[in-house]
């Protein structure tokens, strides 16, 4: 089962501002270390340029 991880990000003047207050490929390596791996982005539509960065991690289920 895979488990998915969301980062938001909102552009703010000529930058992104993050959520952990990290440029996006900190964030990157940080989820990597924790065994993450970055699939992409979802843009929002609230006009503010903000995104998602995904993270994906495979878990096991207990049946």
């Amino acid at each position: 089962m895979k488990k998915y991880e969301y980062v938001y990000i909102n552009k703010g003047p000529g930058r992104y501002e993050f959520e952990k207050n990290l440029p996006h490929r900190q964030i990157i390596d940080e989820y990597a270390k924790k065994g993450y791996s970055y699939i992409g982005y979802i843009p929002h539509d609230d006009g503010l340029n903000s995104l998602d960065l995904i993270f994906e991690i495979e878990v096991q289920e207990d049946f």
